[in-house]
């Protein structure tokens, strides 16, 4: 039940982090309240799952797929770069990923 609850923190930290391109400098309410609803919601899941699974495994996996999510989000979504070498990098990151949850005891 903490992986669940680690994943969903990390879609909310892929929320937020995109939340931030469309409040325009916190100038927009609508996209700044869901923002600051998903850093709450992000934040308040990484901690519930902390009480699980360890803190370096745990905050590794959360940044981990927030970072996968934004960048994967600014290809599609802002047209950001898509080269081979940005790709493969964000497959190392999959691959960390992967990889702690294959070694972790929970």
């Amino acid at each position: 039940m903490a992986w669940l609850v680690l994943i969903l923190a990390g879609l909310f930290e892929i929320g937020w982090a995109v939340g931030l391109k469309y409040t325009a400098g916190f100038t927009r309410p609508l996209p700044t309240v869901l923002t600051v609803t998903s850093m709450v919601a992000s934040l308040g899941l990484l901690g519930l799952s902390l009480k699980t699974l360890p803190l370096g495994t745990a905050y590794t996996i959360w940044t981990g797929l927030g970072t996968l999510g934004t960048a994967l989000l600014g290809i599609f979504l802002f047209g950001e770069e898509a080269s081979v070498a940005r790709l493969a990098c964000i497959g190392l990151i999959i691959t960390g990923i992967g990889g702690l949850k294959l070694v972790s005891a929970h």
